[in-house]
């Protein structure tokens, strides 16, 4: 555990590689969910990944009031770890949530971003209409959550359209990521959409263009949606690929974790 900024993160390193791999999770996940991702990586001896549960997740501190969880504040923390290990240029890679996340610090702290990975990831959104719909929306699965529970949120969580290809994994896995969601608290969950979700979240559509080191967009194809912002991402910037994977949906280094770390591998040695 690391203190900082009066909260506690819960920070694992694998490897002692001399390129640092800064890995953010999703809502919901923790640093763990990347294992077998990791596994998949060619010449895995050459990295150090930097696991971080996020706030509200995992082993991290869950603060009680939802302001903490805001991006600004999040980034700090992230700038905070890297000091305190002494890193001072990384890979980021970052998926759905912590794609955000990841984006977000590559834009505040370019110098210290060598190459970025998004994977099913958004710059958020752009209009203050859909922000202020999807600040909404956010609100009632926050409210349900303190109110039903994280048994009963993770249960319909695993049910929405956007997980519905994780059903065709082995059981032994299923069972694992229900685990995982499970062992967040309903305060960390619900503070984490109120202080950092998309429609909070200050926009970096704009500021894509200014991104300058190099960056790898992929989604599944069964992800529709997060298929046309990559693509979309991709225009706007300028050293960008933008590959589909083929037979997965929007947690790919769950899908096809050993498959998807050759890919991402490969990019990063390059």
């Amino acid at each position: 555990m690391m203190e900082i900024n009066g909260v506690y993160y819960h920070v694992e390193k694998i490897g002692d590689g001399a390129h640092h791999v800064l890995m953010m999770h999703g809502f919901t996940g923790s640093g763990r969910s990347f294992q077998d991702f990791i596994n998949g990586f060619e010449n895995k001896e050459d990295y150090t990944f930097i696991l971080v549960d996020q706030l509200g997740h995992g082993k991290t501190d869950a603060p009680a009031h939802h302001d903490r969880y805001r991006m600004e504040k999040v980034l700090v923390d992230l700038r905070a770890i890297l000091d305190r290990l002494n890193i001072s240029s990384v890979f980021i890679y970052g998926y759905s949530m912590g794609g955000r996340v990841a984006l977000s610090f590559t834009v505040a702290y370019p110098e210290l971003v060598s190459k970025l990975v998004l994977e099913s990831a958004s710059p958020g959104l752009e209009e203050m209409e859909d922000r202020n719909a999807r600040i909404k929306a956010d609100e009632r699965l926050a409210e349900r959550i303190e109110i039903d529970g994280v048994k009963s949120f993770v249960d319909f969580w695993t049910d929405i359209p956007l997980f519905q290809s994780q059903k065709s994994l082995p059981f032994v896995k299923q069972e694992s990521i229900y685990q995982q969601r499970m062992d967040n608290s309903p305060v960390g969950l619900a503070n984490s959409l109120r202080g950092l979700g998309t429609g909070v979240q200050p926009s970096n559509w704009n500021c894509l263009k200014k991104i300058e080191c190099p960056v790898f967009l992929a989604a599944g194809e069964w992800d529709e949606k997060f298929v046309l912002i990559a693509q979309e991402m991709k225009k706007r910037i300028e050293k960008s690929v933008f590959l589909k994977i083929s037979g997965a949906g929007h947690a790919i280094h769950v899908e096809q974790p050993r498959k998807f770390g050759k890919i991402v591998s490969e990019f990063l040695s390059n």
